[in-house]
């Protein structure tokens, strides 16, 4: 029996390991069925991303107190969760604050400090609840987040205060032990706030205290298992996917829009029909209609996704009253990942379902609206590129389905025909230039 709250942590343990990572390879298979691409270059270059964006939050201090809310959030909640390692010890071998003796003086500055970012989280988690469902900023109230994605946001917000307000629980019912001089609770001094906590429970008994203790210390640790196994169901996988996401982000000036191979080797077979492959040769496609013609980074980008709506909030197009929605591009691009990722584990092999992403999840009026400006890539914070996405949907509408407007045939006549989008001879473009030169 001495063992038993020892092996029934173990079980837990395990399973929330197994689940959680049974979870992350299906996602990681999700985004592996895209398309491949090379992002292995300048790795110097990847890694300062990495930090500046992911872990330093840069493109955040756009909006200083925001960013600085955030970051009392971020920090706060994984610092805190370094002492979940001494938990994981302590539960797996019995023990009490196992780093108490290693640390010494080192110990109580750790606590106090995790304590002052638990109570900032805390704050920080009000004001953004607040914000969300008092103040209701315009970009959280969007139609693409009814339902599901608006109560996660909220569901994680309050998680936090929940395992917030049970780390300083635990410390404070400890510190009452402590003064009452209970077997196995070792001196600790009072931490900053649980100290001014624990006088709370002067009153109660010492079973009483122990319990209490106990269960803050259990849910507080099933609690951190049951978040990393929420992940991968949330927008909040992005705590962990924001690094791999910036360290692969497109180095290209961001206002490059990248030929493709399959348009270049089209031309050149026409020109030199020689060169053409013959036999049971697949036929090119262009651009992408469904997830898997969307290279890797671009279904790693939708898992990234944080739904902050700063895209959409500083897309042209939207403000004007469009359809295009960036923040929805991503998230119906996830959607999809997922529903097809549904499929292959319920049938054990991609079947087609009748479904696109064109058409079934983006209509052709969002595309249409884009002007790739790249507004939306500049606001993202974690480096997710919505414009990549539009391009090869429209690449896919145009060139595999002749489905453009009026103009912009006109225009590709012109282009065809003239070299040029205006109705002019090649002769007749310099005539302006001549005239000029012929006046007195």
């Amino acid at each position: 029996m001495h063992f038993l709250p020892q092996l029934l942590f173990l079980l837990v343990l395990g399973f929330a390991i197994w689940l959680f990572s049974k979870n992350i390879l299906q996602i990681r298979r999700n985004i592996l069925s895209g398309r491949e691409e090379d992002l292995s270059d300048n790795p110097s270059k990847r890694w300062r991303n990495l930090l500046l964006l992911a872990l330093g939050q840069k493109k955040m201090f756009k909006n200083k107190l925001v960013a600085v809310l955030h970051f009392v959030i971020y920090a706060g909640f994984i610092i805190i969760n370094v002492e979940v390692l001494e938990i994981i010890l302590d539960g797996i071998f019995g023990t009490h604050r196992m780093f108490l003796p290693v640390l010494g003086g080192l110990y109580s500055f750790l606590i106090n400090f995790f304590e002052v970012l638990a109570v900032g989280v805390i704050i920080v988690c009000v004001a953004f609840l607040w914000r969300r469902n008092v103040l209701k900023l315009k970009r959280f109230m969007k139609p693409e987040l009814n339902g599901w994605p608006r109560s996660d946001a909220n569901y994680i917000l309050i998680a936090e205060i929940l395992l917030m307000s049970l780390f300083l629980t635990m410390n404070a019912t400890d510190r009452a032990l402590q003064l009452q001089g209970s077997a196995h609770y070792a001196e600790t001094g009072s931490f900053v706030f649980s100290g001014i906590l624990s006088p709370l429970f002067a009153g109660l008994s010492e079973s009483t205290l122990v319990m209490m203790e106990r269960t803050s210390w259990w849910l507080h640790i099933i609690g951190i298992l049951a978040f990393l196994n929420y992940l991968p169901y949330s927008k909040h996988l992005h705590i962990m996917l924001a690094f791999p996401n910036a360290y692969y982000a497109r180095l290209e000036p961001a206002g490059k829009v990248g030929n493709m191979e399959a348009v270049q080797k089209e031309v050149t077979y026409m020109m030199q029909p020689e060169l053409a492959p013959t036999g049971d040769a697949q036929p090119m496609k262009f651009g992408a209609k469904d997830v898997y013609d969307l290279s890797w980074k671009s279904l790693l980008d939708a898992y990234s996704c944080t739904e902050c709506g700063r895209c959409t909030a500083a897309c042209p197009a939207n403000i004007t009253g469009k359809k295009l929605n960036p923040r929805k591009i991503m998230m119906d691009t996830r959607d999809r990942m997922q529903e097809n990722g549904k499929n292959r584990d319920e049938q054990g092999l991609v079947k087609d379902d009748g479904k696109t992403l064109l058409h079934d999840y983006i209509t052709v009026e969002e595309l249409r609206a884009c002007t790739t400006c790249n507004a939306c890539v500049e606001a993202c914070p974690v480096s997710i590129n919505p414009l990549d996405i539009i391009v090869e949907l429209r690449r896919s509408l145009v060139m595999e389905e002749s489905n453009a407007p009026q103009e912009w045939n006109a225009m590709f006549g012109n282009v065809e025909n003239n070299f040029a989008p205006w109705k002019l001879s090649p002769d007749d473009r310099d005539k302006w230039a001549r005239e000029l030169s012929n006046r007195p």
